[in-house]
């Protein structure tokens, strides 16, 4: 989900293990190998050594009876998978807020994608499924360059998709979220829908839900789905009878392509335009046109009448537009006008920077290969 600290909401492989910097993996557990239940112990205790698991949770244990008897499931069965959840001290704290004042770096975040591994990679997926990446646009209206893109910066191309278990980590997040972070009950509640989702799900395709690896928020595949995009978003694009995002690139490339098109990608939309400042324009006027973030507010009109110079196509965009600021740790900021589809490409993941990463390194790609 899934997951450089951008922002608190990041769930994304990507963008949470691109700030970490870390590949951590998960310690296995004795009740996982059948050596037996451990004891309880009051409610909201912690032991002092060794792995703590959800059957001693008298929260976990209570949202399983009540998951199963919502969703219709086996009580003894939904116990069971949470009990033997591991609660992972690392999930919660790479989950910590950003300490105040963390400067943000657009130049050092892109070279982390931008980069000579990443390109050759995604020059040998594109080539690799030419026609399968065509075909998507074809039926999507979603350019092969930005799906290629994506699977880029979430996974290298399928070679980092996580080494948590995601029971693991969604139970954790789901009752033991850190309650420093400002929204810890919400995100609490968030993940509790997420463990929610997930158990439905691989009881309902037979999948052991011991067994599945994604990342620390529990964001699975080579798209780094989590269990609500899985089920709402993931197709089977290659017609083998089964939708698997782990192993099928052909499902991984629609399931990306349908997901764009669910949250309104218009075909043909730029994503952004360069800008240019008026040398006059006044603080006022950009604190203005900085004000709604990301979210696309203004005509390109309106955007010039507050000192916001376009050129080119941008002065005949008909859409809405947002200015789009991302800084550079203390150098100038870098600057564009983000329309709609730039807007989409974000709730793929809620960040500028990874929606302009995505973009910028699925265009060199392309470009890769159409100089061939």
């Amino acid at each position: 989900m899934a997951r450089k600290r951008l922002h608190p909401r990041f769930l994304t492989q990507a963008a949470l293990l691109a700030a970490a910097a870390i590949t951590l993996t998960f310690a296995s557990s004795a009740w996982a190998q059948g050596s037996g239940s451990p004891a309880k112990t009051r409610p909201g205790a912690r032991p002092t050594s060794g792995p703590f698991f959800y059957a001693q949770s008298e929260a976990a244990m209570a949202f399983a009876t009540d998951l199963a008897q919502r969703r219709d499931l086996d009580p003894a069965w939904v116990r069971q998978q949470i009990g033997q959840a591991q609660r992972l001290p690392v999930v919660i704290r790479l989950m910590q807020p950003a300490p105040s004042g963390t400067p943000k770096n657009w130049a050092a975040y892109r070279a982390r994608f931008i980069e000579p591994i990443r390109l050759r990679a995604g020059q040998q997926f594109w080539e690799a499924n030419r026609e399968t990446l065509a075909r998507a646009e074809a039926e999507y209206g979603v350019p092969a360059s930005l799906i290629v893109g994506v699977i880029g910066v979430e996974t290298l191309y399928g070679r980092h998709t996580g080494t948590h278990k995601v029971i693991d980590a969604l139970t954790t997040l789901a009752f033991d979220f850190p309650a420093s972070h400002p929204r810890a009950a919400v995100r609490s509640e968030f993940f509790r829908s997420e463990l929610e989702q997930y158990l439905s799900f691989t009881e309902r395709t037979g999948t052991d839900p011991q067994s599945l690896l994604g990342s620390y928020a529990g964001a699975m595949g080579w798209p780094q789905f989590l269990p609500s995009s899985w089920v709402k978003y993931a197709i089977d694009f290659d017609a083998d009878g089964k939708v698997d995002l782990f192993n099928s690139t052909a499902d991984v490339i629609g399931s990306v392509a349908n997901y764009f098109k669910a949250f309104g990608w218009q075909t043909g939309m730029p994503t952004h335009y360069p800008v240019r400042f008026d040398p006059n324009q006044s603080k006022e006027d950009l604190d203005a046109l900085l004000a709604p973030d990301i979210l696309p507010s203004f005509s390109a009109e309106s955007m010039a009448g507050k000192g916001l110079i376009l050129e080119g196509p941008a002065l005949q965009h008909t859409g809405k537009l947002a200015l789009v600021e991302l800084e550079n740790a203390g150098a100038p900021s870098s600057y564009v006008a983000g329309t709609e589809n730039f807007y989409v490409v974000t709730r793929y993941n809620w960040s500028s920077y990874y929606a302009l990463a995505v973009i910028e390194l699925g265009q060199a790609v392309e470009s890769m290969i159409t100089s061939r």
